[in-house]
């Protein structure tokens, strides 16, 4: 369907790329992000992704607070993070230019639709004249495409309304950026097809514009280049390009075919997490319960009930639901039921910003309840990695009858990656408690090396038993307010915790293991702290690395690695929880660098903080 043209075309070749999309909520800005991505990855990039949502809900068209973005680094295995600089920009409107022309470096390209570029549109965005034509965008390769008036031109006989016309305007500027960088435009092509099936007009329509937009390019002039970037060096197997909202859905349902149990998801609709119950109830099937609850509390109860029932249960939220979660994880503490949770964390307190990302939750997941209520605390750190730690998760909870919290983050939550499906002998095996014969059984009766308590659920016979929130009688399982009981209680319910070390894997420690300073970070920081060391070591800033997954309990080992440096620094999206608690637990001098911002740390803000400590070391 392309068009072929004789017109000299420079063709760079290059490691990696990265490219930011930007305009109204209404532009379809996530839309076209995740399809791009999708091309990369189809087309054999590694890739990372930052959708950027607006943080206001329905904000004036054409404003500075209602432009969306979506950024997609992609290339060789270089890529572990969406990118500091964007190289390619492509902007709707004067709104989007201005928000986001702060992530450009000099010499980048900046691909815009001129058509709304009106004076109404700048005045709304606080230009006083036409950026793209005033001279103050020199330092930049400026692409003015008319897209307005060319999907008018291209769709002016279909009988379609010009709003219905004007929508399309998102597919036309992909289908120019598929050109730019080769990628295969029938992906996109074949999605339109399923996504508008139901109405084949709007999907023609589509389809008509996105190759129009790629015809556009490789017939004007005025695009000139193309860009051949690395693919990726993945092992062989089947990939799947994920978010990691979708990765944490995937592992449970793969965790309780396992473990060969139902799973039960309860939750609450709430941003970011909204996705985990988008994808579980496409799912749902006779092995997989979906319950979207009237509130937070009653998602998480009824999710404790699963448990009981013998279900893997879980519930996902974020940090305003987790607060109104947190007696009911008593419940489960005392209980001693297993229960995933999954909290995409997002910026704070109270309503925060709720489409904005941050490592707000490790105080209130560690600490957050009365009475003494330990838990297991993980992190994720990569989209693709929510399958492998929420996965972990499930075990930890079944084999320790426990509740287990998973951190992931809004950034990684909704951006993607490509994910290696693993196959079934590659996934860990589920260890459960040996139940007594009948006879013999008591609710609260203790594994002597790691104080687990059975795993009984109705209807089986004989093992009938109660559970609730007030304490139990060691081992019997009925109701206690002796002190001495309470103690021994608590004791175990602490132990046990504890003794989840033993399936700790020792601390890693990357970069420069014998350098004297390293650098420690949680969870989803991981992909930007890794290139930043790993360029750091190449300009001979000596520096290790250790990127902590499990937050609660810590590491056996990780007290002595810690005290082998003269210099921690922890690194971190909040104001320094983790630095707290690293300091309580080994007495060691932290140096804590921070960002809340509601972005994620970029490779080029870490190697600063790197390289500015390493001076002063």
């Amino acid at each position: 369907m392309n068009k072929k043209t004789n017109k000299s075309v420079n063709i760079t070749n290059k490691k990696m790329s990265v490219i930011r999309f930007a305009g109204d909520s209404g532009d379809g800005i996530q839309l076209v992000g995740t399809q791009f991505a999708n091309a990369t990855a189809i087309a054999g990039n590694e890739l990372s992704t930052l959708p950027d949502y607006p943080a206001e809900i329905r904000a004036p068209q054409g404003s500075l607070g209602g432009v969306s973005g979506f950024q997609v680094a992609f290339g060789n295995e270089s890529v572990m993070s969406p990118g500091s600089r964007a190289d390619f920009l492509v902007v709707m409107n004067p709104a989007a230019l201005k928000v986001n022309i702060k992530y450009l470096d000099r010499g980048s390209v900046v691909v815009a639709n001129s058509s709304n570029f009106t004076p109404d549109n700048l005045k709304k965005a606080g230009y006083d004249s036409n950026p793209l034509e005033d001279g103050s965008l020199s330092n930049y390769r400026v692409l003015s495409v008319d897209a307005n008036y060319l999907v008018e031109e291209t769709l002016k006989d279909t009988g379609l309304t010009k709003s219905e016309i004007l929508k399309t305007k998102n597919f036309f500027m992909l289908g120019v950026l598929y050109w730019i960088f080769d990628l295969p435009i029938e992906v996109t092509a074949k999605w339109i097809d399923e996504k508008f099936k139901k109405n084949p007009k709007i999907a023609d329509a589509n389809k008509k514009v996105l190759y129009a937009g790629y015809n556009y390019a490789e017939n004007t002039e005025m695009f000139d280049a193309r860009f051949n970037i690395e693919k990726g060096n993945l092992s062989k197997g089947k990939y799947h390009n994920v978010t990691g909202n979708e990765a944490s859905c995937y592992a449970l349902i793969a965790a309780s075919k396992k473990l060969g149990r139902k799973v039960f998801y309860g939750s609450y609709p709430i941003t970011p997490a909204t996705e985990i119950l988008h994808t579980f109830s496409k799912l749902k099937s006779k092995d997989i319960v979906v319950f979207q609850a009237e509130d937070e509390i009653a998602a998480i109860c009824a999710s404790i009930g699963a448990a009981y029932s013998g279900c893997l249960s879980s519930t996902g939220t974020s940090g305003p639901g987790l607060s109104l979660k947190t007696e009911a994880l008593g419940l489960a503490v005392i209980s001693e039921l297993p229960l995933v949770v999954v909290d995409v964390q997002r910026s704070g307190p109270s309503t925060g910003i709720p489409t904005k990302t941050e490592q707000s939750d490790l105080f209130i997941s560690a600490f957050g309840r009365h009475g003494d209520s330990p838990l297991v605390v993980l992190a994720a750190r990569s989209p693709a990695d929510c399958f492998y730690t929420v996965y972990e998760a499930s075990r930890l909870a079944v084999k320790y009858m426990t509740p287990v919290i998973v951190l992931t983050s809004a950034y990684i939550a909704q951006g993607s990656e490509p994910f290696k499906i693993p196959s079934n002998s590659e996934l860990k095996n589920f260890e459960i408690e040996k139940l007594p014969s009948a006879d013999l059984f008591k609710p609260y009766m203790r594994n002597p090396e790691t104080f687990v308590r059975p795993w009984a659920y109705p209807p089986m016979k004989g093992y009938e038993h109660r559970i609730g929130g007030l304490e139990k009688t060691n081992i019997a399982g009925n109701v206690s307010h002796e002190p001495e009981n309470h103690q021994i209680m608590t004791d175990y319910r602490i132990g046990k915790i504890k003794k989840v070390q033993s399936d700790i894997p020792p601390t890693e420690i990357y970069g420069n293991k014998d350098a004297d300073m390293v650098v420690v970070g949680w969870g989803s920081t991981y992909g930007a702290m890794m290139s930043a060391v790993q360029l750091a070591n190449s300009k001979g800033i000596d520096t290790a690395f250790i990127n902590m997954k499990y937050l609660n309990p810590l590491p056996a080992d990780l007290g002595d690695k810690l005290n082998k440096y003269k210099k921690i620094v922890v690194i971190e999206e909040n104001k320094g929880q983790m630095a707290f608690v690293l300091k309580g637990n080994y007495l060691v001098d932290i140096v804590s660098r921070t960002k809340v911002t509601g972005q994620p740390f970029t490779t080029e803000e870490i190697l600063n903080i790197i390289e500015e400590e390493f001076r002063n070391r």
